[in-house]
């Protein structure tokens, strides 16, 4: 199964994901409405596959990303196979790679993204 952690605090991401097709059989998909505990979660659950939205409370998706990477060069939590930047904003999301995400996609083509094809 793969373990995909989602920070999206507007929509329902596994409902946008089944809307669009994608096959979540193999998916063990947890969702936080905030960024409360971000790095304790992501530690917990040690996701495959992390999705960040940008304009998420408290702390936004970016440095979210930041602070994740500064604790894997640590040593302090393992990186997720996959980082994207889900915005409804490109800027966001390019932001979001520039700073060390491994792609992006605006949240309502998430269910296109090649990272569900795995």
């Amino acid at each position: 199964r793969m373990r995909v952690l989602v920070f999206e605090d507007s929509y329902d991401v596994a409902t946008m994901l089944a809307e669009g097709g994608v096959d979540l059989s193999g998916v063990e998909l947890r969702q936080h409405w905030n960024t409360m505990d971000c790095f304790e979660r992501i530690r917990e659950f040690e996701p495959e596959v992390l999705l960040l939205d940008h304009f998420i409370p408290p702390t936004k998706g970016l440095d979210v990303l930041r602070g994740l990477l500064e604790l894997v060069a640590a040593g302090q939590v393992d990186r997720p196979r996959v980082v994207l930047g889900i915005s409804s904003s490109g800027e966001a999301n390019e932001a979001m790679e520039y700073a060390g995400a491994d792609g992006s996609v605006v949240k309502f083509k998430l269910a296109e993204h090649e990272v569900w094809n795995r």
